[in-house]
């Protein structure tokens, strides 16, 4: 199995309500991993995590809006402190690149709320797909959707069916005339649903 060098998180982003960031500074659990807490000008903090074999890693997170924000690009290397934002990253919801670097290749996720929505492998000069999520609730909506489309041409067809019908057995030509007028308003949406 590949031994991951490096992780990097690009562009990631955490938006934290006040209680989510009591949360988040107490949420570690791993003894590897110490945390210090540093307040900064206008009400933000930094989250600053310490494994023991002295990788750090300063998380500024800024006050906008009754929210902590903390938008930031980093490369972590030890695995203790790799989990635990991995961990933390997937709890609060954080969006952004995140790229496992290996030897001769890289993973790279995008997550989206928490979730990773596409993973992708870099290897030189090729790059393979290896996941990405489809909303299949969206999708079987459409088909739905798509379904009742398919449902209207057929109640229409069978409106103009009756419409000719009623036009060969009419002898009154204002009814006639009405018939026309119904045949024409009918086709001109069935043009439209078919196209």
């Amino acid at each position: 199995m590949a031994q991951r060098l490096a992780t990097e998180y690009i562009k990631a982003s955490l938006r934290l309500t006040e209680v989510q960031m009591a949360e988040f500074i107490h949420r570690i659990g791993d003894p590897h991993v110490r945390q210090r807490v540093k307040v900064l000008d206008g009400g933000g903090q930094e989250v600053v995590l310490e494994d023991d074999q002295g990788e750090e890693l300063h998380l500024p997170f800024d006050r906008k809006d009754g929210y902590y924000i903390c938008e930031a690009s980093f490369r972590l290397i030890n695995p203790p402190i790799t989990n635990v934002m991995r961990q933390l990253f997937a709890a609060y919801k954080g969006s952004g690149l995140v790229n496992r670097v290996y030897n001769g290749f890289m993973v790279t996720y995008y997550y989206e709320d928490g979730q990773v929505r596409k993973i992708m492998e870099y290897n030189g000069d090729s790059c393979k797909l290896i996941f990405e999520y489809k909303n299949t609730v969206e999708e079987l909506q459409r088909l739905f959707r798509s379904r009742e489309v398919e449902l209207e041409i057929g109640r229409i067809h069978r409106t103009i069916n009756n419409l000719l019908d009623q036009r060969i057995t009419s002898k009154d030509e204002q009814l006639t005339i009405q018939i026309d007028e119904e045949l024409r308003r009918n086709t001109r949406r069935l043009f439209v649903l078919e196209a």
